[in-house]
């Protein structure tokens, strides 16, 4: 796992983001296909790792591309400042050692076997960089630290925080991913 510094500017986050989706891809690519949509004792296969990547990457990009105004709505002026990005993977952490885990509409659906890996992989593809221009084309820097959302596992965090998870949850899930291969 990678180590980053306790506290990324955005040009810091879209550069670490679009590493750890690219990784996260470039993995999945090399994997044969039998192997890519196997699913082991009760575990995601890799395609459905990858198939959770995309909702939690499309909810994320949700936050980035509503107007400020909605997100305020939705949820609210934090009360404290941002975590840095070791607190925020330690709280991560924590929450999988206590039995957290997806939940509802974030655990993928099964996937075929005869499914196509390339359409998959450009799906997620195209996620990533709608991710990466909503963040790019409608935040500001200090803008990340004013504003909240509810994450399913962690509760109430800033948008940096937001972009802090989707870094190492993508690197988080490309462990996971190796283990199986």
């Amino acid at each position: 796992m990678m180590q980053l510094p306790p506290t990324l500017s955005i040009d810091d986050i879209l550069r670490e983001s679009e590493k750890a989706f690219q990784r996260f891809t470039s993995f999945c690519k090399d994997v044969p296909p039998e192997l890519f949509f196997k699913e082991q004792a009760g575990k995601w296969s890799i395609a459905q790792n990858m198939q959770h990547l995309v909702i939690c990457t499309k909810t994320a990009t949700a936050a980035y591309a509503l107007p400020k105004f909605l997100v305020r709505l939705f949820g609210g002026k934090p009360n404290r400042d941002s975590r840095p990005y070791p607190a925020l993977v330690e709280k991560y952490q924590q929450k999988l050692a206590a039995g957290g885990k997806a939940q509802g509409r974030y655990i993928p659906k099964h996937i075929k076997p005869t499914s196509n890996k390339e359409e998959l992989i450009k799906h997620w593809r195209q996620f990533t960089t709608i991710y990466l221009q909503a963040l790019r084309k409608n935040w500001k820097d200090e803008q990340l630290d004013k504003f909240i959302v509810k994450h399913p596992l962690l509760g109430k965090i800033t948008l940096r925080e937001l972009c802090y998870f989707t870094i190492y949850h993508t690197e988080h899930h490309l462990e996971i991913v190796k283990k199986r291969s």
